[in-house]
């Protein structure tokens, strides 16, 4: 029963950001716990190599694309259609960080960041809705994980206030989906990542023993932190999750006393 419980054979499975950084580690988790995965991301070379390096886990395939905008959703949609009847999960992780002071920060960093962390997990999944139906029943519903910031739970001291904005905001949005797709058997949740190693979280990778020392837990995030809260919630252990963004961070969010 357990082992049925979170694994993930025959489902079809989509990650955006896919191609480093915690999208892929969801998407190893996921080829690793049986589903087909999709990588997309908008580096065509490192999609590519990404894909390639991840089929030693199982069946995995990168298609490069922008979800920066709704017309790239549009293209990414039409592509995995093109290729995939439905898709069983849909994970929206890819993301943009922007910081400056708060008198020099500039309109672009503010667009770039709102339109891939809060716009594009909207868009794309508006543009899946189809094919997350398709495959969507009472028994086995399909799954929509946004991947959100323990940023948009508390503050942290850096001048990244589109970031935090946004990730607030997608923790939202994660509920109002949830609210209107479960009565189409379609489940979304959401995670909140603290500090793993990755390009965004330069400061986890660069001055992990610093960063360690500062998290309740006393270590960084390691993939299989992040697989496995992932697999959780995109297999039929996570079924009865909906609308709730899970905190994947060693007890920042909710364990850190003051100083």
């Amino acid at each position: 029963m357990i082992e049925g419980l979170f694994s993930l054979r025959g489902r079809v499975a989509l990650v955006t950001g896919g191609s480093r950084g915690i999208g892929k580690m969801i998407a190893q988790g996921f080829l690793e716990a049986g589903a087909k995965v999709y990588i997309t991301s908008r580096k065509a070379e490192q999609c590519d190599a990404t894909a390639r390096e991840l089929t030693q886990y199982g069946a995995c395939v990168s298609i490069p694309r922008d979800v920066s905008s709704v017309e790239g959703c549009r293209t990414l949609a039409s592509d995995l259609q093109a290729l995939e009847p439905k898709l069983d999960i849909l994970v929206n992780n890819a993301g943009a960080a922007w910081g400056a002071p708060f008198d020099e920060f500039p309109e672009h960093g503010w667009d770039k960041v709102m339109d891939l962390n809060v716009k594009s997990p909207f868009f794309l999944t508006q543009c899946l809705h189809g094919a997350l139906t398709a495959a969507a029943s009472a028994e086995r519903p399909a799954k929509v994980i946004n991947i959100s910031s323990i940023d948009g739970i508390r503050l942290n001291p850096l001048e990244t206030y589109s970031y935090h904005a946004s990730k607030a905001a997608l923790i939202y949005l994660t509920q109002r989906m949830a609210a209107r797709l479960v009565r189409d058997y379609i489940v979304v949740s959401g995670i909140a990542p603290g500090p793993f190693a990755s390009e965004m979280n330069r400061a986890a990778r660069d001055q992990e023993a610093l960063v360690a020392s500062r998290t309740p837990l006393k270590r960084i995030g390691r993939d299989e932190d992040m697989a496995g809260a992932a697999i959780y919630l995109a297999s039929r252990a996570g079924d009865y999750v909906i609308g709730d963004t899970i905190a994947v961070d060693g007890g920042h969010a909710y364990a850190n006393l003051p100083a």
